[in-house]
């Protein structure tokens, strides 16, 4: 199958839809398929830290065309694609078989476009709460958040399927008039996030009064609402530790003067932070999926997040994790001193989580997508799934017995046909638990 995915963000750069696009193009790579990635070309002598999407990298025989981009005012480490000539020509000297549209907006809005006058099917990827941002960053003039909804529902009304990460993107998107959506979840490296990796010496050199080590690993930007371990950093016997880097950052350092800022941490180093630390929290309300809340659960360390978005379908109340109103600072505080007076629910639920992830592989949730292909290729050609023969596992994964069919053991969603049906609510909290009152009814 040859395959074009045209994506908002590529490595170099660092973030969830650079590391997704890269997994997926590396599985169909492993399955025998030909994909091209057509991304914005990154910023003059831009470079991925050393070994931050793995140790391979970009592979090799991975073709990629980038065109011309400009920075995002206000937030340069985001690249905007100019109009281009290069789509066009890209989508179409590859002669793909499907399109495949990697959290559009502005290049895969016109990647949508292009894939409609050749007569390609397209499926496209949801990732962004682009809807969000915008009310996050008050861009009521140039972008509100009904126009935002208006440019998703164009773009997407484009595709024979919509991928959603979880079951409240999947649920929201249909609520706003998207159709044909199915669920499409994300995979997690459970080998190179690991409990194996937590470093003690580490931990005793953030936390020298033997502290409880409370993390955030992201972006730092608004709409994470970082700002919301403010008071956590107050606690008594708890230091926060805030691992990424963005534009909010000289305001936070501001604002938490006793938590650590460690800056961008990736590969081995950023695994060896996950694991050390002893209560993973994060903040942010807007997301689709929330691929650090796997990370953190595959390397056995204990939960919090928002209600809201993503973290419901990943976070299992009082079993993985605590999950707390989102954008309330004191009801995080207050899950991070449940957690923190009790050791062993900490290790309970870390090694609950641990459990949860372990088989969800980007090998198991790149099986999924292709029969999200195969099915959007037998509809578009009047054809039977059956007749869209996929090729055989080669190298290594056929060396191990790895079917191109999805592994109906791993435990990653089915496919869900729209409408998607609105998740469950957290589950009570016993009587002695702290955060009942806390929780969304």
């Amino acid at each position: 199958m040859r395959v074009v995915i045209v994506t908002e963000s590529f490595p170099p750069e660092v973030n969830g839809v650079a590391h997704s696009v890269l997994r997926t193009a590396e599985h169909l790579l492993r399955r025998g398929h030909q994909p091209l990635v057509v991304t914005p070309a990154p910023a003059r002598g831009a470079q991925s830290p050393a070994h931050t999407f793995g140790a391979g990298g970009v592979p090799d025989e991975l073709p990629v065309v980038r065109v011309p981009s400009v920075p995002l005012p206000g937030y340069p480490q985001v690249r905007i694609a100019l109009p281009s000539r290069r789509l066009a020509a890209a989508i179409q000297g590859h002669r793909p078989d499907l399109v495949h549209l990697a959290s559009p907006f502005v290049l895969g809005a016109r990647g949508a476009q292009v894939a409609a006058r050749l007569g390609l099917p397209v499926v496209a990827v949801y990732q962004t709460d682009l809807a969000g941002y915008a009310h996050a960053y008050r861009a009521g003039r140039g972008l509100g958040e009904a126009a935002a909804w208006h440019r998703i529902r164009s773009v997407h009304g484009l595709a024979a399927r919509t991928l959603a990460p979880s079951t409240p993107a999947a649920q929201d998107l249909t609520a706003h008039g998207v159709s044909r959506v199915q669920l499409w979840p994300r995979g997690v490296d459970s080998a190179r996030f690991h409990p194996r990796h937590r470093d003690e010496a580490l931990h005793r050199a953030l936390a020298p009064g033997g502290e409880v080590l409370v993390g955030y690993v992201g972006r730092l930007a608004p709409e994470k609402r970082v700002d919301l371990l403010a008071e956590t950093a107050t606690l008594p016997g708890v230091r926060v530790v805030v691992i990424g880097d963005g534009p909010s950052a000289p305001g936070l350092k501001a604002a938490m003067p006793g938590a650590v800022f460690l800056g961008r941490r990736t590969g081995e180093e950023l695994a060896r932070c996950f694991a050390t630390l002893d209560v993973f929290v994060h903040t942010g309300p807007l997301e689709t999926f929330c691929q650090t809340i796997q990370e953190a659960m595959a390397s056995g360390v204990p939960v919090i997040g928002p209600a809201a978005g993503g973290p419901l379908d990943l976070v299992a109340h009082h079993r993985t994790g605590l999950l707390v109103p989102p954008r309330d600072g004191a009801a995080v505080a207050r899950a991070v001193t449940a957690l923190a007076g009790d050791a062993e629910l900490r290790a309970a639920y870390g090694r609950a989580g641990r459990a949860e992830v372990t088989a969800r592989t980007w090998e198991a949730v790149g099986d999924l997508l292709l029969r999200h292909y195969a099915e959007v290729l037998a509809e578009h050609r009047g054809a039977t799934v059956a007749d869209v023969v996929l090729p055989a596992p080669t190298g290594a994964d056929a060396a191990a017995g790895v079917a191109a069919a999805p592994r109906t053991a791993d435990p990653v969603p089915p496919l869900v046909a729209a409408p998607v049906p609105p998740p469950a609510s957290p589950p009570a909290a016993p009587p002695t638990a702290p955060l009942t009152e806390e929780l969304p009814a």
